[in-house]
C-alpha cells in the first residue's frame, strides 16, 4: 500500500487534523481533502469511495470521520487493516471523540500517525508500541535541564564571590578613608550606589559585566536612569542571603534587560570540546577511503552513560548501513552480510527492501529485483539498535577518583580502560570540568593534555587505545576545589573498527550472480559518552 495521507474531518466536511506521508504541495493535498465531502453518497453506507486518481477509505467516529487516503493501486484489505488500528490510536489520546479535543491533542496523534506509517507503507506496530514509543523520555531534553542548571549554579556562585570581594574593597577604601566604592562604580558605569538599579549594568561596562560571570548583557538604552542614592553599608550586600543572589537576573529581566547567555559551565565547555574533537577525528577517517562503483558504509554511534561509583544508566548502540552506487551497470545488485555478526541486535530494512530475503538469508535486495538502486546517493538500506544494562557492553570504562586533600583542593586519580579488545579507539579525548579559575598541577599523565582556561575543563588526549595500549592514568591536584567539581566527564573517539560487527560478506549481481568490486568504510563514534 501507498498511503498518501491520513485526516481527521467532520461530517460536514471541515479538516481537523491532516498529516500527509508522501511528498506533495499544499494545494493539492487541500483540493484532496475537500473533494472528500463531495463524493459521499447520502443514504448508502461505504467504507471507501475512489476517484480517478487516489481512494479514499474512512471511518465514521460519531461526529468525525478518521479519513485515509490512499492510490488506487493499494489493496484495500490492507488499507482497511491500516484504517482500523489509526481509529483505534484516537481514543487513545483523545478523551472524546470532540473537535476540541482533537486539536488539543494534535501533536500526540501525528506523532502517533507517525509511528504507525513511514514514508507511506505501513509499519509492523501495534497499539501498545505505539504509545510506547510516543512517551518514550528525550534524553537530550533531560542532558540540557542538567547542564543549563549547572550553569545558573555557577553564575550564582560567582556572583556571591564577586560580592565579597567588592565588599571587601568597600571596608579597606573605607578604613584608608579614600573615594567610596559607589563613586568609582559610578565613574565607571559598573554599579550604581543602591545596588543592582536599573542601570546598574551598562553598555559601557562590558569588563565589569564578565568579571560577574555574564559574557553580553543587551540593556535599552531608553531605560530609565535610577536616581543617585547616598552609598550605605548595606548597598552591596549580596552575599548576605541567597534569594537576592536568585533575584539578580530576574530583576534584569524585569526591567527590560536582555541577558544573551551566561558564563560558559564546565559541563557545557566539556561537552563542547569533545564533540568537536570526536567531529574532527570521524572527518580525518573518512577522507582516507577510496571508493568504489559500489560502495558500503557502516555507521555505529554510541550513547553511553555511566556513573561515577559504577553502573550502567543508559547504554544505546545505534548503527545504519547505506549503499552508495556510481555505475548503472551495478544498478541491480544483492549484498550478502555476514550472519554470525547480527544476532542480538534488532535489526530494521528499508521498506523496499525484500524483508523475507533478508530474514532467510541474510541478504539484502530490492523487493522488485527488476527495479536498480538509485544512483549517486546515499541509500540507507539497513537501521540496527542495541540496548544493554551490562557493564560487559561498556567499551571503555573511565575511573576518575577525586579524594579531598586536607588543604581545601583535590587530588585527582584518573585510569582508563579498554574492555572490548577488538576495537581500535583513535583521538580519545576525555574532558574533566574544573571550578572557575582554578588551574590544575598535573603530576603524571599517558598521552597529552591541555587546559583550556577560557572553558574552564582540562582536556586530555590520548592518540590509541588498542590491545597493546588498554590502560593509562593521569594525576592532577586542584586548590579550591570539591569531589563533585569534576564530574560529569566527557568522553569521544572514533574507530574504524564497527561496534555492532555488522560485516558485509559479499556483493553479486541480480542475473548472473557475478562477483562486484566493492569499497566499504566502517566507523564508530561517539554522541555522548560520560561519566556523572
Amino acid at each position: 500500500m501507498v498511503l498518501i495521507a491520513a485526516a481527521v474531518c467532520t461530517k460536514n466536511g471541515k479538516v481537523i487534523l491532516s498529516r500527509q506521508f508522501v511528498e506533495m504541495t499544499k494545494a493539492r493535498i487541500e483540493g484532496l481533502l475537500a473533494a472528500f465531502p463531495k463524493l459521499m453518497t447520502a443514504g448508502k453506507q461505504h467504507t471507501y469511495v475512489e476517484t480517478d486518481s487516489v481512494r479514499y477509505v474512512y471511518q465514521p467516529m460519531e461526529k468525525l470521520y478518521m479519513l485515509l487516503i490512499t492510490t488506487k493501486a493499494s489493496n484495500i484489505l490492507e488499507d482497511l487493516e491500516t484504517l482500523r488500528l489509526f481509529s483505534k490510536v484516537i481514543p487513545e489520546y483523545s478523551h472524546s471523540l470532540d473537535e476540541k479535543e482533537i486539536v488539543e491533542n494534535a501533536f500526540n496523534l501525528i506523532f502517533a500517525f507517525d509511528e504507525i506509517v513511514a514514508l507511506g507503507y505501513r509499519e509492523s506496530v501495534n497499539l501498545a508500541q505505539i504509545k510506547t514509543f510516543v512517551e518514550m523520555d528525550s534524553h537530550e531534553e533531560k542532558v540540557y535541564q542538567a547542564v543549563r542548571q549547572t550553569q545558573e549554579r555557577e553564575a550564582r556562585q560567582k556572583m556571591r564571590e564577586k560580592a565579597k570581594e567588592l565588599q571587601r574593597q568597600r571596608m579597606e577604601a573605607s578604613k584608608r578613608g579614600g573615594p567610596s566604592l559607589s563613586g568609582m562604580a559610578g565613574r565607571s558605569g559598573g554599579f550604581s550606589g543602591d545596588g543592582f538599579g536599573s542601570s546598574g549594568v551598562s553598555s559601557s561596562s562590558g569588563a565589569s559585566s564578565a568579571n560577574i560571570g555574564i559574557t553580553s548583557i543587551d540593556v535599552d538604552t531608553k531605560s530609565k536612569a535610577a536616581a543617585s542614592k547616598p552609598a550605605s553599608r548595606n548597598a552591596l550586600k549580596l552575599g548576605g542571603k541567597s534569594k537576592d543572589v536568585d533575584s539578580f537576573v530576574d530583576q534584569l529581566k524585569n526591567e527590560g534587560e536582555k541577558i544573551a547567555n551566561l558564563a560558559p559551565a564546565a559541563p557545557a565547555g566539556s561537552s563542547s570540546a569533545a564533540s568537536s574533537a570526536s567531529a574532527a577525528a570521524k572527518a580525518a577517517i573518512a577522507s582516507d577511503i577510496h571508493k568504489e562503483s559500489v560502495h558500503l558504509k557502516i555507521e555505529d554511534k554510541l550513547v553511553v552513560r555511566l556513573g561515577r561509583d559504577g553502573g550502567v544508566q543508559q547504554f544505546e548502540n545505534s548503527g545504519l548501513l547505506t549503499l552508495r552506487i556510481t555505475d548503472e551497470a551495478y544498478g541491480r545488485i544483492l549484498l550478502k552480510l555476514s550472519p554470525n555478526h547480527t544476532q542480538g541486535l534488532q535489526l530494521q530494512t528499508h521498506p523496499n527492501v525484500d524483508k523475507e530475503l533478508f530474514k532467510s538469508r541474510t541478504t539484502i535486495g530490492l523487493k522488485n529485483l527488476g527495479k536498480p538502486f538509485p544512483l549517486n546517493t546515499d541509500v540507507g538500506v539497513l537501521k540496527w539498535r542495541f540496548v544493554s544494562q551490562d557493564e560487559s557492553a561498556i567499551p571503555l570504562t573511565i575511573n576518575c577518583w577525586p579524594s579531598d586533600n586536607g588543604e581545601g583542593g583535590c587530588d585527582v586519580n584518573i585510569e582508563y580502560e579498554l574492555e572490548a579488545q577488538q576495537l581500535e579507539l583513535q583521538d580519545v579525548a576525555i574532558v574533566i570540568p574544573l571550578p572557575m579559575n582554578v588551574q590544575p598541577s598535573v603530576a603524571e599523565y599517558d598521552g597529552t593534555y591541555n587546559y583550556d582556561s577560557r572553558k574552564h575543563v582540562l582536556q586530555w588526549h590520548i592518540p590509541i587505545i588498542d590491545a597493546a595500549n588498554k590502560s593509562g592514568s593521569m594525576e592532577f591536584s586542584c586548590s579550591a576545589s570539591i569531589p563533585g567539581d569534576f564530574f560529569p566527564l566527557q568522553v569521544s573517539f572514533v574507530s574504524k573498527t564497527p561496534y555492532a560487527g555488522v560485516v558485509a560478506q559479499d556483493v553479486v549481481q541480480v542475473d548472473s550472480e557475478a562477483a562486484v568490486k566493492y569499497s566499504s568504510e566502517s566507523i564508530l563514534f561517539v554522541e555522548k559518552y560520560e561519566i556523572v
